[in-house]
């Protein structure tokens, strides 16, 4: 067992060749003891006993109930018949000529037809072959009409009418029933028409019933039409034409109403059943003939839509066509069979070992292999490495900057590989070393940063843009850190009553006014300082102050205004509301009238206050000695004798 397609929806090969051409018997069993060494030998899972054809197998289905696939193939042409639930083969029966197409009849394995190459029908039972009966043409395709127990062969060639027949073989008569007469080019001698046809004789392809809905048949010709039929009237009750090439492949849904085409240019069409325009065009992209279509419903109930050609097995969404998964064999396909309600694929193909796929999102594993479920989870959590894990693929301009390119051609190290070459992971790291001694450093750094980036990703943020009040919705969202997820409608920001509070300017809020403040004292508001506002409210930096000053301009002159310095003033009750002297605060020399004024002012214990002075008048202030205060009788350091030497 192993993963075939790593990707969001992974693809696991239970059992099927690895190799389109496995070794033959005589050469298996001498490497038999060198195969306990290899471990896809040794992992390998055989989900069902003699799950094989001796050379390739042609046709299989599943039974209704679940417990029996039965399969068809060559060479010699047999029948296979397994036991789902004892996983293993119940029996082998050979037949005289090769299988077509079969139906189970039955819920099990009991009763089955099947169209063989040699044109006839044939009856099988747990018994043996019951009967079997020979067709007037050659079938090309085979269905079972439960509700009026007849079997539909549609077939190559015209009738006397000129038209394509569908053989109508009454199970509960045991006769033929008069043919459905399908127009598939009559004859045209372009096409090569005639009774019995030629090589491009028109032909009634594919057929399809809508077996739990409506029961209407649809018929897929080589002209590319597709005709309905009712089983009841017995008449065409419409013509869809339209299709690129022939069809190929019919499917109806399970309610009637979706109708899957496939033609032999590799194009498919859905339908819905109550307009003739399709719905959806897809191409499957080989350009090899559709082989079959089924209508698929996931385990979390999504539609989709499995096609196959002999290349690949194709999911894709029913409603956009956009790919789900693929699994791609290493053998040609011949036919798909879907456990259903499962995520279990059976293919029969060109190999000589049967093929079976599980896809975990499909569905689960059936209840007859349960046990799929425990190792696709033990898978699931072991690493995987790589297609060349242990090389680097390098161009040979990146070759020359690692300084390599002498290599070339002279050593196992570097493998040619399309427009580069393979360098082994131990060359390349040493070579980039030796080129960029820091890379350690640059890598460590990377890591950290990395691992940084990582820890802020993490960290939950929030963000919602309005029109208005932008600061009230980011203290909202700011609550919300610490929680797993913030919700950006949550309490006001999602109520539809506060609506225009975040967009309707007339409900701005001011966080500037003493009323805002008053309510949110803790709230820091960012607010440029206003020039014109009152000194007793708010003051500048020296640097803001400086820059204002600088750029404030007279408006009656147009000249620059004198800048204004900012001077400190001290004074206190306790010199008897005189100056105190000191020199530390700057120069506080100021006019004999305003220091009568300050004295006259002074009010309380203390008082510090700022006033401008203009430059011209600080400048002249300066110009003027200094006046000497009388010292009366208390000492002062400045009469030292010392200073005055």
């Amino acid at each position: 067992m192993k993963l075939s397609n790593p990707g969001t929806v992974p693809v696991y090969t239970v059992s099927g060749a690895s190799t389109a051409r496995p070794l033959p018997d005589w050469l298996a069993r001498r490497r038999k003891r060198s195969l306990k060494n290899d471990p896809e030998y040794q992992n390998r899972v055989e989900l069902l006993q003699d799950f094989e054809f001796e050379e390739a197998s042609n046709c299989i289905r599943v039974s209704e109930d679940g417990d029996w696939a039965m399969s068809t193939g060559t060479y010699k042409p047999q029948i296979h018949v397994h036991n789902l639930p004892q996983l293993s083969l119940s029996f082998a029966r050979h037949t005289t000529s090769l299988n077509h197409s079969f139906v189970l009849l039955s819920r099990d394995y009991s009763k089955s037809l099947h169209l063989q190459i040699d044109r006839k029908l044939e009856f099988h039972t747990p018994m043996g072959c019951h009967y079997e009966v020979r067709l007037p043409r050659y079938g090309r395709d085979l269905i079972y009409d439960r509700l009026s127990t007849e079997a539909l062969v549609p077939s190559v060639g015209l009738d006397a009418d000129g038209k394509g027949e569908v053989f109508r073989m009454n199970l509960e008569l045991g006769r033929f029933m008069r043919s459905y007469q399908v127009d598939v080019g009559g004859d045209d001698p372009l096409t090569g028409g005639g009774l019995q046809g030629g090589v491009n004789v028109g032909s009634v392809n594919v057929a399809a019933i809508a077996e739990q809905s409506h029961n209407l048949l649809a018929f897929g010709t080589s002209i590319g039409t597709i005709e309905f039929w009712d089983p009841r009237s017995k008449s065409r009750v419409a013509l869809l034409a339209g299709n690129e090439g022939e069809v190929t492949a019919l499917d109806f849904s399970i309610s009637g109403l979706s109708l899957a085409t496939g033609s032999s240019t590799g194009m498919m069409q859905i339908f819905d059943m109550r307009r003739p325009i399709p719905l959806l065009k897809k191409d499957h992209g080989y350009g090899f003939p559709v082989k079959k279509l089924i209508h698929m419903t996931t385990a979390s109930q999504e539609k989709k839509i499995m096609s196959s050609d002999k290349r690949i097995i194709k999911i894709w969404d029913e409603a956009n066509g956009d790919p789900w998964t693929s699994v791609e064999p290493v053998v040609d396909i011949n036919d798909v069979a879907w456990c259903k309600d499962t995520g279990m694929i059976l293919t029969a193909n060109e190999g000589k070992q049967q093929h079976a796929f599980f896809v975990p999102q499909l569905g689960p594993a059936p209840k007859w292999c349960a046990f799929l479920d425990n190792l696709v989870e033990e898978m699931a959590e072991e690493s995987r490495t790589e297609t060349y894990d242990n090389y680097k693929f390098l161009t040979l301009p990146e070759l020359k900057q690692l300084s390599l390119a002498h290599l070339v051609g002279k050593t196992n190290l570097l493998r040619p590989y399309m427009h580069g070459y393979f360098v082994a992971s131990k060359l390349y790291d040493q070579a980039r070393l030796i080129t960029n001694p820091y890379m350690f450093e640059e890598e460590r750094m990377k890591r950290v940063k990395e691992k940084v980036e990582k820890e802020r990703s993490s960290r939950i943020r929030g963000s919602k843009k309005v029109k208005v009040n932008q600061n009230v919705v980011d203290r909202l969202l700011k609550k919300q850190q610490n929680r797993d997820k913030v919700d950006t409608n949550a309490g006001i920001l999602g109520d539809e009553r506060f609506k225009a509070l975040f967009e309707d300017p007339e409900f701005q809020v001011d966080e500037n006014s003493r009323e805002f403040q008053a309510l949110n004292p803790s709230t820091y508001i960012d607010q440029n300082a206003d020039p014109n506002a009152p000194t007793r409210y708010q003051a500048q930096d020296s640097e803001d102050e400086s820059s204002s000053a600088e750029e404030s301009i007279d408006e009656i002159t147009g000249e620059p205004k004198p800048r204004e310095d900012v001077v400190m003033r001290v004074s206190s009750t306790q010199n008897r509301g005189g100056r105190i002297r000191d020199t530390a605060l700057g120069s506080r020399q100021h006019k004999n009238n305003r220091e009568r004024t300050q004295r006259r002012e002074v009010v309380g214990d203390q008082q510090v206050t700022f006033t401008p002075d203009r430059r011209k008048e600080r400048q002249e202030e300066e110009a003027q000695p200094a006046q000497q205060r009388p010292r009366g009788n208390r000492r002062s350091a400045s009469s030292n004798t010392f200073r005055r030497m």
